[in-house]
């Protein structure tokens, strides 16, 4: 149900938090980073640059992401779920961008992916914190009416409070920073709020349907969205909360 294509139309918007999040490491003597929700691989390929001479690996549950990540050749791709996937050694730098909020119950996972940073290891995550935004409550209550909620399976996509993170990575032993920012993205057209959400939870939500349905869906939710997104003199701006986490293993 993932679209790389579609996901790559903000390419640039969607790139800032990764960036925000990787620049936070400091590590300096890697051999091994591994990026856990990889997509469609051109962050991760990037992070051959950040840390020369290292071993590189994304990891992906999307058939279609990893397929479109392997016309990488800075890296190394493989399809997985993370919550199985497990490395062949330790890790220096394990990241996750914009991916747990996928994974029910990542809290607690977190312990079992620490697990996996080597001694003097870094691990960085962030995710999304925007699910009260209207783009979300819109979508969430739609799914909710008929004839959709008989339709529809859908996991919605959560985070945690910050500082919930901080003690849990605390608690692991690990010196911890986390903090969380609030983007302002300018998108131009009449329905740039749509076409963003398709490359991540309306995508996951359409999906499901066949292809009638899923245009019906997507024309009720573009309604909603005109409602509580006007377009401005410059644009439409889109809130987007995210919640960052970088954390270093003593050696």
């Amino acid at each position: 149900m993932w679209d790389p294509q579609q996901y790559l139309v903000f390419a640039d918007q969607r790139a800032r938090p990764f960036h925000d999040l990787v620049a936070r490491v400091r590590a300096e003597q890697v051999g091994f980073v591994a990026d856990l929700g990889c997509g469609p691989g051109e962050l991760t390929a990037g992070l051959a640059g950040r840390w020369p001479g290292a071993r590189v690996v994304g990891v992906d549950s999307s058939a279609a992401m990893i397929q479109r990540a392997r016309e990488h050749s800075e890296a190394e791709f493989i399809q997985a779920d993370l919550r199985e996937w497990a490395p062949d050694r330790p890790v220096d730098v394990l990241l996750s961008n914009a991916t747990l909020q996928w994974v029910p119950g990542h809290m607690e996972l977190l312990p079992q992916l620490a697990s996996f940073v080597a001694p003097g290891g870094w691990f960085a995550f962030q995710l999304p914190g925007n699910f009260g935004e209207p783009a979300h409550v819109q979508l969430r209550e739609l799914a909710a009416t008929p004839p959709w909620n008989e339709l529809l399976d859908v996991s919605w996509p959560m985070a945690h409070d910050p500082v919930d993170y901080l003690s849990t990575m605390l608690d692991l032993g690990f010196t911890t920073e986390v903090w969380e920012t609030t983007y302002l993205h300018m998108l131009e057209g009449p329905d740039s709020v749509l076409e963003w959400l398709r490359g991540s939870a309306l995508g996951q939500v359409v999906g499901q349907l066949d292809e009638l349905r899923a245009r019906e869906f997507a024309e009720q939710y573009r309604a909603r969205l005109r409602g509580v997104y006007p377009v401005g003199p410059h644009g439409t701006v889109l809130r987007y909360r995210r919640i960052f986490v970088v954390a270093h293993r003593p050696g």
